[in-house]
């Protein structure tokens, strides 16, 4: 037993370094100002009018792409799901292959698709049609979460979908239950955990972006994110960036609490 405690204290030292120090000074300098001393001016600091604009922009942003993510997902898993494949790891590995690309140049891959003599317009050009031209605009910045974000989605749902029992499903056919009956009576309470997982593991990062909306935004469109983001890079104001920091993780711990309530199992985490 005690060499099991030992083999984990490599990640208890990562743990202390990388996240426990790191969120200490998130919460040190938002509740300091640059003298040192205590304040809550930094928190407050989200009442500023671009402040809010950009706070509320990213919450809706993140729930539209959440949203889409939802119900391209769901019927994808369905599908995966029906193939009853023994050895799950391989869906698994067709999800996570793509994410092994890093995500800046995944990101830049349709910065270069979407742009006003991108390859896309190109191709509409040659064929004669309308161009597109939401590059820039909150859609470029949707189309990029949902994109890099999907996946986020999809395993969850897969994996509460490969978890019930097919004998529930046969009984309810047996009783007379149709397809969309039994759907909505067995498949989707029963996959419930998978989907709140998923919508956390989707919102939060969509929440937080500021890379997609900086590159597909051209930076014209300013998520909370990227205010944070600036605070920090270019005016070097720590303690504001921090302040907003601690804002924005209010709204990710309430998402991690509905996890947390209707996924009590891990259900939808675990594969």
């Amino acid at each position: 037993m005690k060499n099991k405690k030992t083999l984990a204290t490599p990640y208890l030292i990562w743990s202390a370094a990388f996240i426990l120090i790191p969120l200490c000074m998130v919460f040190y300098y938002g509740f300091t100002d640059r003298d040192g001393n205590f304040t809550f001016q930094n928190i407050f600091a989200i009442q500023n009018p671009e402040h809010l604009k950009a706070l509320w922009l990213s919450l809706l942003l993140s729930f539209i792409s959440t949203l889409f993510c939802l119900l391209l997902a769901y019927p994808l898993a369905m599908i995966l799901a029906s193939f009853r494949v023994k050895n799950n790891s391989f869906i698994v590995m067709i999800f996570i292959l793509p994410m092994w690309m890093n995500f800046l140049l995944r990101t830049l891959a349709w910065q270069s698709l979407l742009e006003k003599t991108g390859v896309i317009n190109n191709l509409l050009t040659f064929f004669h049609l309308p161009n597109l031209a939401i590059i820039n605009t909150p859609y470029a910045i949707i189309l990029g979460m949902v994109y890099n974000f999907l996946p986020f989605m999809v395993l969850p749902i897969y994996n509460s979908l490969t978890k019930i029992d097919q004998n529930i499903i046969h009984a309810a056919r047996d009783l007379g239950a149709n397809g969309f009956r039994t759907f909505q009576k067995i498949t989707l309470p029963l996959s419930i955990p998978g989907i709140i997982s998923g919508i956390t593991m989707v919102f939060v990062p969509a929440l937080t972006t500021f890379v997609i909306s900086n590159l597909l935004g051209g930076s014209k469109i300013l998520l909370i994110g990227n205010v944070i983001e600036q605070e920090f890079t270019q005016t070097s104001n720590w303690h504001l960036g921090s302040g907003l920091s601690i804002v924005l993780m209010i709204f990710i711990i309430i998402s991690m609490v509905f996890t947390a309530i209707f996924d009590k199992d891990g259900e939808g985490t675990v594969l």
